[in-house]
């Protein structure tokens, strides 16, 4: 599948209804899904693989990846409300993933690769270290959407326990949604880093 082929399913992903800003619920760009997917696809580590979509929310990752042909697809999701969501929009897309309620510190099954937007830490400090952890624990590599200037951060948070493989420079297109926000959209600076464990 295309690039833009897959970009183009993925814009059919439904968003969240109601966010929660306490937990940086913000939708996942097509775009920006789509990149990063496309990425480990062509690296060889979605198609036949297991995946695990941690902070799944619409499940636009872990659909993302069973459209690549991902083997069997699991997203972990603790807002029960964007598990049925992601389940419906799992439907709509004709794929098939599973998706349940569950916090990313729980003991969770091995997997070949993990897909993640985790929480940027700009309500709660340090919001994206479980899932790092997570990750790291449950598949040998991770791709995840993380702050542009995070990169020495991660190289020293996960020494010893893995290795950056890689990075993307990408955007993120941050439609207003709440009261703070200032713009109609502002454009985050991101980068989408493969970490693999050693």
């Amino acid at each position: 599948m295309r690039l833009r082929t897959l970009e183009m399913k993925l814009e059919r992903v439904m968003g969240i209804p109601d966010p929660d800003p306490a937990k940086e619920q913000y939708m996942t760009p097509a775009p920006l899904a789509a990149r990063l997917l496309f990425d480990a696809c062509l690296a060889g580590d979605i198609e036949g693989c297991s995946v695990c979509d941690l902070g799944s929310g619409t499940g636009i990752l872990g659909i993302g990846a069973a459209l690549l042909g991902a083997e069997r697809v699991v997203g972990i999701e603790e807002d029960e409300r964007l598990v049925t969501l992601a389940q419906e929009n799992m439907m709509l897309l004709s794929v098939d993933c599973t998706f349940i309620t569950g916090d990313v510190s729980l003991t969770l099954e091995p997997c070949d690769t993990v897909v993640m937007n985790p929480p940027f830490g700009a309500q709660t400090v340090h919001a994206d270290r479980p899932f790092i952890d997570a990750a790291l624990s449950i598949a040998p590599v991770v791709y995840g959407i993380f702050n542009a200037g995070t990169i020495p951060f991660l190289t020293s948070y996960i020494k010893g326990r893995g290795v950056i493989s890689g990075a993307v420079s990408a955007s993120f297109p941050m439609k207003r949604m709440f009261s703070f926000h200032r713009q109609d959209i502002r454009n985050i600076p991101v980068e989408i880093v493969c970490l693999r464990r050693i």
